[in-house]
């Protein structure tokens, strides 16, 4: 692999060695021995499945956890180092160290000039300056080369500006270490590339970046270095430009899956429409949409965040109402709701799986099973034995690790098994037609192999699939045809191997 990055970084105060750092919880150890190198001036590549330890490791770095053994050594300009068993969060903070979550931290009512001094409040005599509030901000955001309106609430700007609303925060309280989790999850294509070119600003000045991901892409594009955990142990480190794709997967799943390719020619498609969109609109969301998914086909609609994709998963699921045009699921009108459309046999997955769908302090057997529960009950209540057996099913299929089986709290779980826990349960409802909004977003990729294997074994029993998706990949390891979102219109149909990234960058590209 190979990118274009700087070969000799801005030197940097931030400097971290961790060295055979473990972790137990409830008596299983997740960490076993891990050792990693965090600079100041170089981006650190940190990637393995879910449940790997990648999070543990980094809250650990980050002072949320402390480490049962193992040392945290940080450097200094002079060449002294200072060595700790564990920091708390205040100790980290003060060494520099921010966490730049997947799931976003902000506060949506207050300005973006208000979000960058949030827990940071610049006063004079007791009170908030609120001159000063707005000089930090205008600072920060020009030595980021970023342009927001300050006065902006941040509800009211896109998943991409307010990210970097969160690395201006950050920045602002001199930080020295970003800890990026998986930044680019909900990002369209230009906000990735936004992103990038502040990652890059940032290495340039002698920040240190460790970037948690799944895409493969930009460890090329990005990363100096390459950390690969695996069941808790690192199995590949090292320069980035010593690993190639191939190395790096078989490094994370421990097999090799093989390169992006297309599925066998669906054999399954009987011809029935499960699912037709004639002229169907909604607006501002699609407009003038012609659709159509038969009983043993997947269909991709591929689009950049914001294309229409999600909406109109969203139509089939009763979710939203079409205005003019006309929808038929199921050879009926739409759903009045998604409790309508889950009786009629539709199954649903959001793309923000923590607000919608997942029941978090609920166990994992009882998410999986809710919309089977008239089935698997006895007398009115549900059978928690049959509920078990259900969860046993298919997280031995899908590959779900939940250290407490059927018990454990679906947030304790990895957001990659809470991903295949949440489409596990329509697999055990047996749905005739699937309504998925980006199925694999932040998961790795030996689970996206499975799941891919599931939908494709639910499709050859008849079943219709409908995935919105902003994953040029997914689409072309899924889709029996693809059509390409932008603005709410389709420009492009694809079919068979016509299905290729080419096509379909191509064709979103407008």
């Amino acid at each position: 692999m190979s990118s274009d990055r700087p070969q000799d970084p801005a030197p940097s105060a931030f400097s971290l060695r961790a060295r055979n750092i473990r972790k137990s919880f409830g008596g299983t150890e997740v960490l076993h021995g891990v050792d990693v190198d965090v600079l100041g001036g170089r981006v650190l590549a940190l990637l393995g499945e879910n449940g790997a330890g990648k999070s543990t490791l980094v809250r650990v770095i980050a002072g949320a956890h402390q480490p049962d053994a193992g040392t945290l050594e940080f450097g200094s300009p002079d060449g002294a180092a200072e060595t700790a068993t564990g920091l708390d969060p205040p100790a980290a903070r003060r060494r520099g160290i921010r966490m730049i979550f997947q799931e976003l931290s902000d506060a949506p009512d207050l300005t973006v000039a208000e979000n960058i001094s949030l827990g940071n409040w610049p006063r004079r005599r007791g009170l908030v300056d609120w001159r000063a509030v707005r000089q930090r901000a205008r600072q920060v955001l020009d030595s980021m080369g970023v342009t927001l309106d300050l006065d902006a609430k941040v509800a009211t700007l896109r998943v991409g500006e307010r990210q970097i609303v969160e690395i201006a925060r950050a920045l602002s309280d001199d930080a020295g270490c970003l800890v990026l989790d998986e930044p680019t999850a909900a990002l369209s294509a230009e906000e990735c590339r936004r992103l990038f070119g502040f990652v890059r600003r940032l290495r340039e000045q002698g920040v240190a970046l460790v970037h948690i991901t799944h895409r493969l892409d930009e460890v090329a594009e990005l990363a100096d270095d390459v950390v690969v955990l695996r069941d808790g142990a690192v199995s590949a480190a090292g320069p980035a430009d010593r690993f190639d794709r191939t190395e790096l997967v078989t490094a994370m799943v421990g097999r090799d899956i093989g390169a992006v390719t297309r599925p066998e020619p669906s054999t399954s498609v009987t011809g029935t429409p499960l699912l037709v969109f004639d002229k169907a609109t909604a607006p501002p969301a699609f407009e003038e949409l012609d659709l159509v998914v038969h009983a043993g086909e997947i269909v991709c609609l591929y689009g950049k965040v914001g294309s229409g994709t999600a909406d109109v998963a969203d139509a089939v699921f009763g979710r939203r109402r079409p205005t003019a045009g006309t929808v038929r699921v199921l050879d009926r009108p739409p759903a009045d709701g998604p409790r309508q459309a889950i009786a009629r046999g539709i199954g649903y997955l959001a793309a923000d799986r923590q607000r919608e769908g997942a029941l978090l302090t609920r166990s994992v057997g009882e998410n999986l099973a809710a919309p089977s529960w008239p089935r698997l009950s006895r007398f009115g209540l549900v059978d928690a034995a049959r509920e078990r057996r259900a969860f046993t099913r298919w997280s031995e299929q899908l590959g779900i690790r939940a250290p407490d089986g059927a018990g454990q709290s679906l947030a304790g779980l990895s957001g990659g098994n809470q991903q295949k826990v949440l489409l596990a349960r329509w697999l055990e409802r047996g749905s005739s037609l699937l309504a998925l909004v980006e199925p694999t977003r932040g998961v790795d990729v030996g689970a996206r192999s499975d799941i891919y294997a599931a939908l494709r074994g639910m499709a050859a029993d008849g079943a219709g699939i409908l995935v919105a998706t902003s994953d040029y990949e997914e689409v072309v390891q899924l889709a029996d045809r693809a059509l390409v979102m932008v603005r709410g219109r389709v420009t492009r149909e694809l079919a068979g191997d016509l299905v290729t990234t080419e096509a379909l960058t191509d064709a979103a590209g407008g």
